[in-house]
Order: C-alpha cells, then sequence, then structure tokens
C-alpha cells in the first residue's frame, strides 16, 4: 500500500470519484489508500460537493511549507503528556475540527471544540484557548458563546477565579437530547400549519408527512441517547501489558 502524500493525479482520481458518487471506500479502494487518507482529504478540502483537486494539492502544499517553517516557541511547542507525538496530536486536532465543521460547525467554534475535548483534562481557559489556537480572546468569546448556548460547553470558576469552559462526559448527552428538543418543537409547528392550510390539501399532508418523520426521529434520538448515557461515562480498560522492569543499577 502506498504512503506519504496523495499525489495531484491521485487527488484528481479523489475528484473524479466524487463527481460519480462514489464512496469514500471505494475511492481509496481503487486508490489503495486507507479509507481514512480520503475521508480527511475531502473534509479538509471543503467536503464532497466542493472538493477540487487542483485547490486541495495547492492547499496541502501550502500546509506543507508552513510546517517545515521552525517551530514557535511557547506553549505550542510545549512536550505532549504520555509521550504522544507532538505533531500527530495537531494533524488529529485539524482532522477532528474538520470534521465537525463538516457536522454544521462554524470554523473558530470548531476548533475552540476539538481543543477542549482532546485536552485530558477536559478544560481550559479563555487566555490558554487562544494561546494554544493563537487567536483573539474575542474569537474564543464568540465561539464559546454559541458551544455554550448550545448546551455542548459548561462554565465554571478555578480556585483561582478564572472562567474555565468544559466539556465533561454529559455533553454529548445534553446535547443529543437539545438536538431531540428541538425536532419536536419542528413537529409541533409543522402540525400547526396542517390546521392552518387545511387538512388533505396538498401542503397540509407534506407538513404532516414532516411531522411524523421528525416525531420519529425525535423519539428514536431520545430514546437513543437515555439507552446509551452509561457509555460516555465508561472508564477505559486497565492495560494488559506489563509495565517494565527498570533498569539495574549500574556497578561500581
Amino acid at each position: 500500500m502506498p504512503g506519504g502524500r496523495l499525489t495531484q493525479p491521485e487527488r484528481q482520481q479523489i475528484a473524479l470519484g466524487l463527481a460519480d458518487g462514489l464512496a469514500y471506500a471505494e475511492i481509496a479502494r481503487r486508490l489503495d489508500r486507507p479509507t481514512s487518507t480520503v475521508t480527511r482529504e475531502v473534509l479538509r478540502n471543503g467536503g464532497p460537493t466542493a472538493y477540487r483537486a487542483d485547490l486541495a494539492h495547492r492547499a496541502t502544499e501550502h500546509r506543507a511549507q508552513r510546517r517545515r517553517q521552525p517551530a514557535p516557541r511557547g506553549p505550542q511547542a510545549s512536550p505532549q503528556p504520555h509521550g504522544r507525538d507532538a505533531e500527530a496530536v495537531h494533524a488529529y486536532e485539524e482532522t477532528f475540527t474538520t470534521v465537525l465543521m463538516a457536522s454544521g460547525m462554524p470554523k473558530m467554534t470548531a476548533r475552540v471544540m476539538a481543543c477542549l475535548t482532546l485536552t485530558d483534562s477536559g478544560s481550559l481557559t479563555a487566555s490558554e484557548l487562544a494561546r494554544h489556537l493563537q487567536v483573539s480572546p474575542a474569537s474564543i468569546s464568540k465561539a464559546v458563546a454559541f458551544l455554550d448556548s448550545q448546551g455542548l460547553v459548561r462554565r465554571e470558576r478555578d480556585e483561582r477565579r478564572r472562567e474555565r469552559y468544559v466539556v465533561d462526559n454529559d455533553v454529548w448527552y445534553q446535547s443529543m437530547m437539545a438536538s431531540a428538543r428541538a425536532t419536536a418543537h419542528l413537529v409541533e409547528i409543522a402540525r400547526e400549519g396542517v390546521g392552518v392550510l387545511g387538512p388533505r390539501t396538498p401542503a397540509a399532508t407534506r407538513l404532516e408527512n414532516i411531522a411524523r418523520f421528525a416525531d420519529f426521529v425525535s423519539e428514536s434520538i431520545a430514546r437513543a441517547a437515555e439507552q446509551a448515557r452509561a457509555i460516555l461515562h465508561a472508564q477505559p480498560e486497565p492495560d494488559p501489558r506489563p509495565e517494565p522492569e527498570p533498569d539495574p543499577e549500574p556497578g561500581p
């Protein structure tokens, strides 16, 4: 299986595959590449409807050129905990951000959400976020306000009275329940429209079908979220590998 960066001809093949409506897995199979490589490439460069091979190639070259520049001194260059590869973590943070953006989240909001999610503590202050993402505190404030309104983060004060933004284990559950409530509200509004437009008229029938569909989806989301909530609190399995024995003390 070939490794390294995608070539321009490979990117053209990806663009052709997307135009033909092929799944990422099929495009990857034809290129003899991992599916994750194709998925990341497409999501990082506009998504399946906006992907352009030439633009993607230029953007990748630009990113590679930036990475070849000397690493900045400061928090971004600090060692990673648990022996993590700093460059791999940074690349994964970009990928996670891109996926959040593909789901409809604004770019800065997605960057903040990814940053919080990928910290071991699950919480950072505004200044820590601004320093890590190299943006202004105002940008952080706006992004956090959006995440707070969606129930994706909560605010708390630490021992130094600084406001911290927290992504805890229940955030995704609360987000799913908020989505279910919003969908349930759509059901109410659609059924209200049935009465306004007159039962059995084409427009009212359309609204009734929307209401039935949304009602099923809302109930399914809420039920699945309740059933799966415990997964968010599962603890990692212990590492079965034995700890390495310390090196013997050198003799005199």
